[in-house]
């Protein structure tokens, strides 16, 4: 079982003009809901051990902020990477804060997804950061968004990049490109083309649902983050009766964390050992075993 999970957090320290998120400030009481419902969240996770001997789950966090900067999501991942039915835990981050907490982790589970911003952070800076994650072990991906004016900064990271590091490319929300444009971007991600355009998925099978869940700070459960429909609640285990095969109800599907469980697509073999911190099968170092 895969679980996405987000809560109630939606602040960062970020002012990307593409983010609807971007500088906004979270009250104190939803920082402190957010806090409560991601401390719920890990024991659950960490209770299923106990109740359903056997089970394994990866966890990847998609906060509509910055998670990092905040102490209780540096203490989830370190936690469920100690879990030894927890297969993976990542987050989805701007790598904007301290990294040194990793060397608690079990690098054999933890693992980021981040997202190199230009516009935001100088190229020192989170080059250093990508250095330092390259000399604790940590298993990673570095990403851009597919905006004309990052073409250059994002040359520039990939050269600077270790070779054993992916980056990918997400085509930027509403931009149509040209041949000559995507074969840019194609030149810095081989899986370019999975972005370029929207997936047709309507009656198409999908892995969500069944063996992928998300999951809100209130532990609502749903397919996945784009179909509102719940399949029932976490905590009361009234999920666990909807889940189950079944085709997408959506026209469309245009985002890495949908569309990657399309049965349709060939992704899952694309990132085999990798699809919760979106590193293909073959790139860089696999993760070491568990402790």
């Amino acid at each position: 079982m895969t679980l996405l999970y987000r809560g109630p957090l939606a602040s960062c320290d970020y002012d990307c003009p593409y983010c609807p998120f971007a500088k906004r400030r979270d009250r104190p009481s939803t920082l402190r809901a957010d806090r409560a419902a991601l401390e719920r969240f890990t024991d659950w996770v960490a209770d299923q051990e106990r109740e359903h001997p056997g089970t394994r789950i990866s966890v990847l966090f998609t906060p509509w902020g910055e998670g990092l900067v905040r102490s209780w999501y540096r203490a989830a991942i370190v936690r469920l990477s100690r879990l030894p039915h927890v297969e993976r835990v990542a987050i989805q981050t701007n790598l904007s804060g301290r990294v040194e907490w990793l060397a608690d982790c079990d690098l054999g589970r933890a693992a980021l997804w981040t997202t190199y911003h230009p516009g935001q952070v100088a190229h020192e800076r989170f080059l250093a950061k990508a250095g330092r994650l390259v000399e604790l072990g940590v298993r990673f991906s570095v990403g851009v968004v597919g905006e004309p004016e990052h073409l250059a900064a994002a040359r520039r990271m990939r050269a600077a990049l270790p070779r054993e590091v992916y980056l990918w490319v997400n085509a930027a929300e509403g931009r149509t490109y040209t041949d000559d444009e995507a074969a840019a971007w194609q030149d810095l991600d081989p899986h370019f083309h999975y972005s370029r355009h929207p997936h047709a998925s309507r009656g198409l099978p999908c892995r969500t649902g069944e063996s992928v869940l998300s999951v809100n700070g209130d532990g609502d459960v749903r397919r996945c983050h784009f179909v509102d429909t719940p399949l029932g609640n976490l905590y009361d285990g009234s999920f666990l009766g909807r889940i189950g095969r079944r085709a997408c109800p959506l026209a469309t599907c245009d985002c890495h964390i949908g569309y990657v469980h399309l049965e349709s697509l060939d992704l899952y073999d694309v990132f085999r050992g990798g699809v919760v911190e979106r590193v293909p099968a073959g790139v860089g170092r696999p993760p070491p075993p568990g402790r």
